[in-house]
């Protein structure tokens, strides 16, 4: 009686194995598709190991958060097939969405100031290519001409994110080549059958947190940021880090798209794509102090898209 009951134990442990194996191996086909995630052979072998243990941390974390012993829960995602260490190397090391080709060129505003419309378009842009490989200049003009319903002011300013709001309850945003930029608010000619980006909502950075932000950019896209940029050395930058220890972290009147950071010669800095055409600036850029006390308003408001 006791050899088969030892039988019968061996027999559920071989089978409760195989049936975790067959699942382990069905969620991991699922996550490798999700992610479009492709290696070699012995690079999938050693990803797969770190995935598995990843896979037992969120899970454990799920059993104790189930019993109360944490107030949020986590879940697999894109970042499934690193160990924390690669994780923190990624978040550290210099980032520039440019080089990954998910970055419009750089656009001119005119004598119009839609400088808000253009980071948040900028912002969907980006996170278009990231999601799709596809590059596409989008409409400003779209926004402006409507997001007006919602508060902004067309040509005399606006908030990203009550342009985000307006994209979303609209149900999306035309391509800059049917719907093109004039620097003046115009009737308005949406057409939603022309429509290539549907936003199902966005995200406001942790207030004043510059870890939050830089976090977003390295592990995101790029993010739309209102700064204080209302000083005289900041209309005249050519090169270098921009530091004005006299800057707002409230009172903030410009928008720009952060694609970016690194450190040059020691100093840390974000780097913004702004809206004034490739005269102005490094081709229409600029690296801004990063890490001193959220200089010039850098993460006081700053957001990104949710595409659908």
């Amino acid at each position: 009686m006791r050899s088969i009951l030892i039988l019968l134990l061996i027999v559920f442990v071989l089978s409760s194995t195989c049936a975790r194996n067959m699942t382990l191996n069905q969620h991991w086909k699922i996550w490798k598709n999700q992610f479009n995630k492709s290696y070699s052979n012995v690079e999938e072998r050693l990803c797969r190991v770190i995935w598995e243990n990843n896979l037992k941390i969120v899970e454990e974390h799920h059993r104790q958060a189930n019993l109360g012993a944490y107030t949020y829960w986590l879940g697999m995602n894109q970042f499934g097939d690193l160990t924390n260490e690669e994780f923190v190397k990624l978040l550290n090391d210099f980032h520039n969405w440019r080089d990954k080709d998910v970055v419009v060129p750089v656009k001119d505003q005119g004598q119009c100031g839609s400088l808000w419309a253009f980071a948040a378009v900028g912002s969907i842009e980006s996170a278009y290519a990231i999601k799709t490989g596809k590059l596409v200049s989008l409409s400003e003009q779209q926004l402006i001409d409507y997001s007006t319903l919602l508060g902004n002011m067309g040509c005399y300013g606006g908030s990203t994110t009550v342009a985000f709001q307006y994209i979303q309850e609209a149900g999306g945003i035309q391509a800059s080549d049917t719907y093109p930029y004039k620097a003046i608010e115009d009737k308005c000619t949406f057409t939603t059958s022309k429509v290539i980006v549907e936003l199902c909502g966005f995200v406001n950075i942790s207030f004043g947190s510059e870890a939050a932000l830089q976090q977003a950019v390295a592990l995101l896209g790029p993010v739309a940021a209102s700064v204080d940029a209302g000083h005289q050395l900041f209309q005249f930058y050519r090169s270098g880090v921009y530091n004005e220890p006299y800057c707002s972290q409230t009172k903030l009147d410009f928008s720009m798209l952060i694609v970016g950071y690194g450190n040059e010669s020691g100093k840390d800095y974000w780097l913004l794509k702004n809206s004034w055409g490739v005269g102005w600036g490094a081709q229409g850029y600029i690296k801004m102090t990063r890490n001193k006390n959220n200089q010039c308003g850098i993460a006081t408001l700053a957001s990104y898209p949710i595409l659908c």
